[in-house]
């Protein structure tokens, strides 16, 4: 390894490091009102409680010692050191060349061409790396394939995270944000969790999530089992994850939105549930995945190590 490389290496981590004291420090929830840190905070907050013992035993043992156990504390990881690991940059998202649906060979890929350089690809890739879990051959850094999945499952269920290529999911459509200028993907990423944030939960995050985490069990109990399921053996399906997220795009975050428009209470109140909505697929989905990659892994593992 190169000096610069080593060296790269220890500012990163002392950064993670800071990043995750300062969140410890001030009681777990971070304060910057962010979809890029509240939503993913909340997604891997409404994971946790699902994840099985072994399971999370398994998550335990792959994070961070700076995390503490708790995986929503490194879950915006991934946006922190995308300036470093520029290549990461286009696994945050998928556009379309403006229709609303999802084609893998058509949509999944960087502005090199390079097939599988999107948000798809990405779930697909840390996935499979962190089936080699127990596996002492495995040439993966896992601690990494997991804070990379738990970030990439939350951006694939933000709506503009599958948004049109033209207009780069929306960043730049100017619109007004009752008086605040801002853009169409930062009211998705930012704004409607703000005003959520502010005039229903007194800007509180967990309350937040306890409402997202009641209607799990109450409104959309139902529809869970659907949420996680994929056709096949396939352990995720983020190909079935990004169509839906371009079909809500179509349908409510593009939806009667022109440049300079100003958006408002029909917008919002229209809007929320799909975003409270969205953050608790991601999270069960998280789940899902994890549970059914390191719960049989633990198993395995154990297994092997009683028959030395």
């Amino acid at each position: 390894m190169e000096r610069e490389d080593e060296d790269e290496i220890k500012d990163m981590g002392f950064f993670l490091h800071l990043r995750l004291l300062l969140i410890a420090l001030s009681g777990g929830v971070p304060c910057i009102h962010a979809w890029g840190k509240e939503g993913h905070f909340m997604v891997c907050k409404i994971a946790e409680p699902l994840l099985k013992e072994d399971t999370m035993r398994a998550v335990q043992d792959l994070l961070p010692e700076v995390a503490g156990g708790d995986l929503a504390a490194v879950c915006s990881w991934a946006d922190e050191v995308r300036f470093r690991y520029r290549w990461s940059s286009p696994l945050h998202y998928v556009n379309t060349p403006g229709v609303c649906n999802f084609q893998y060979k058509r949509d999944c890929h960087n502005s090199k061409g390079e097939e599988g350089m999107c948000v798809v690809g990405a779930i697909n890739n840390y996935t499979a790396q962190l089936q080699t879990y127990g596996d002492s051959s495995n040439q993966y850094t896992l601690t990494e394939s997991l804070m990379f999945l738990s970030h990439f499952m939350g951006d694939e269920h933000q709506p503009l995270h599958a948004g049109f290529e033209e207009d780069e999911g929306g960043n730049t459509i100017r619109v007004r944000w009752y008086r605040r200028m801002t853009n169409l993907h930062h009211v998705w990423d930012v704004n409607i969790i703000e005003t959520a944030m502010k005039d229903f939960y007194g800007d509180d995050l967990s309350l937040m999530i306890d409402a997202i985490q009641r209607n799990l069990t109450d409104g959309w109990s139902d529809e869970i089992r659907d949420w996680e399921s994929c056709s096949g053996k396939l352990v995720t399906c983020p190909n079935k994850y990004a169509s839906e997220s371009i079909r809500l795009a179509c349908d409510y975050a593009y939806k009667d939105v022109r440049p300079e428009s100003t958006l408002g209470d029909d917008y919002f109140f229209s809007r929320l549930p799909i975003v409270q909505k969205r953050i608790a697929q991601a999270g069960v989905r998280l789940a899902s995945v994890l549970n059914q990659i390191l719960d049989a892994s633990v198993g395995k593992r154990m297994a092997r190590m009683l028959q030395k």
